[in-house]
């Protein structure tokens, strides 16, 4: 996989992280609302280190 794909992909998950922002604003999601936040920490890690590793 190139650096190219790679950084397409990464933007592709960055744009999506919006959508869980948003979810996670909701009341009613009850447990989910545990699986959302994580997912967005593991994004937010994920664009940190992309961005460590390709912006260096």
């Amino acid at each position: 996989m190139d650096a190219q794909t790679i950084k397409e992909r990464v933007a592709l998950i960055e744009s999506k992280r919006e959508s869980l922002v948003r979810l996670l604003d909701r009341s009613d999601l009850g447990a989910v609302r545990i699986d959302v936040s994580q997912a967005i920490e593991e994004i937010d890690d994920l664009l940190e280190e992309f961005k460590r590793t390709f912006n260096s």
